[in-house]
């Protein structure tokens, strides 16, 4: 579901600071917006203030919402800083990994080209057969 960013209301919130969110703002840029912010069916914001700053930001005019039916005070709590302290950092090796797969995706070798060349060309073969 969407909702226009203005009818979303910005209650009481343990997260004050939304910090450099610029990165976030070209994450959303690039890739869109990948997860929701979360609302009470009043639309009061629960979890997701940085993502709706970033989207305020850019300019958008509305946002993906999940529309919690009435929780409890203590469960939107629960949910703001569940969203926010539920979440693994990756590791100094996982990103190292992430990256070096990543080069090799983006800059294959020559033997890789040629095999991706031949993919897509059968690929395109046999879908034009059915």
């Amino acid at each position: 579901m969407y909702l226009t960013i203005d009818e979303i209301r910005i209650g009481k919130r343990v997260r004050k600071d939304t910090g450099d969110i610029l990165t976030l703002m070209n994450s959303l840029k690039k890739y869109g917006q990948l997860n929701p912010v979360i609302v009470d069916s009043d639309y009061e914001l629960i979890a997701g203030f940085r993502r709706l700053e970033a989207a305020k930001r850019l300019g958008w005019s509305s946002i993906k919402v999940l529309v919690v039916d009435n929780p409890t005070d203590i469960e939107k709590l629960e949910i703001e800083l569940e969203e926010n302290l539920q979440r693994k950092e990756l590791t100094q090796e996982e990103i190292t990994l992430g990256f070096k797969h990543l080069s090799k995706l983006l800059h294959p070798n020559i033997f890789r080209r040629i095999f991706n060349f031949f993919k897509r060309l059968f690929k395109r073969i046999f879908r034009r057969r059915h």
